[in-house]
């Protein structure tokens, strides 16, 4: 019972935020092809498999962000109780549930046509790179932007087996609005990553933190509007696509620099923003 405690803290499966973000976006390509295929099941069996993909390969994202990160988030009051800052667990048996998790995320990956699964191997370079990125750059949460935001073009592929110039828009779009809420998310730890020397947009903008989430927010916010109001025939999409955007609008006006714990009440905001534009989506196949 203590080891499967130990996995969940690991593994973050007790925060689904994490493995949500990473989901939405890949809903977001499939409704969009599902406009284009019309295949009820197979959208619904592939919502159900990206879903399952996005919770293995985020959990083992986390392990192998800890176990880079383990030395530093010893000295972050947010991570210090992490099982492997607080050595609860060795570095070996970590591991090996990283090998465990991107097995089984194999076995999904395996379910669909060739080009998602060149894309699904491509997105391991971005997967596993990103926790260097902190130490290198003040722009991890643009590389995040990347990696989170690859289910969108992956998911697309696995429906209709080509790619186009439309779903690399929506790509772009959806690396801003990363950009945008991990850099809110990142404020709580201003303090504690300036002392380690740790890198982020978070510390890069802390002057002008509001300044800059609105502008990321604002770039997803014009590439979407303009999107779909060239691609859509009806103004069905408006509802919910507004309700995305007064939920990035939300997120600016609540949080607050010198007060970590709004900053974590807009990051999750993101949630429902996902959810509201897999909503807008949907819409196409009406």
């Amino acid at each position: 019972m203590k080891q499967l405690k130990i996995f969940i803290n690991l593994t973050r499966l007790n925060r689904p935020i994490g493995y949500l973000l990473l989901f939405w976006p890949c809903s977001w390509g499939l409704a969009y092809a599902y406009s284009l295929n019309k295949n009820i099941e197979i959208f619904l069996s592939y919502i159900v498999l990206f879903f399952l993909g996005a919770v293995l390969m985020r959990s083992a994202g986390c392990i192998v962000n800890d176990i880079v990160d383990r030395k530093l988030d010893k000295k972050v009051r947010r991570t210090k109780k992490r099982p492997l800052a607080a050595n609860l667990i060795s570095v070996e048996r970590a591991f090996l549930y990283v090998v465990g998790l991107c097995s089984l995320a194999f076995c999904i990956l395996i379910q669909f046509n060739l080009l998602t699964i060149f894309l699904g191997l491509a997105s391991m370079f971005f997967a596993f790179s990103y926790p260097f990125m902190k130490r290198i750059t003040y722009w991890p949460q643009l590389f995040l932007g990347l990696t989170f935001n690859w289910g969108i073009i992956m998911a697309y592929a696995s429906m209709i087996n080509y790619l186009s110039l439309d779903i690399f828009v929506v790509y772009f779009a959806a690396i801003f609005w990363t950009l945008g809420y991990d850099t809110i998310y990142g404020v709580q730890d201003i303090v504690d990553d300036e002392i380690i020397g740790v890198k982020s947009t978070s510390i890069k903008f802390k002057s002008m933190l509001k300044k800059f989430v609105i502008i990321c927010y604002s770039i997803t916010s014009i590439i979407l509007l303009f999107f779909f109001s060239y691609k859509m025939n009806t103004f069905f999409f408006l509802v919910p696509l507004l309700a995305f955007f007064l939920a990035l609008f939300y997120q600016i006006i609540i949080f607050k620099k010198n007060n970590p714990k709004t900053c974590l009440q807009a990051f999750k905001v993101n949630n429902f923003s996902g959810f509201y534009l897999f909503l807008a989506f949907l819409t196409f196949s009406l």
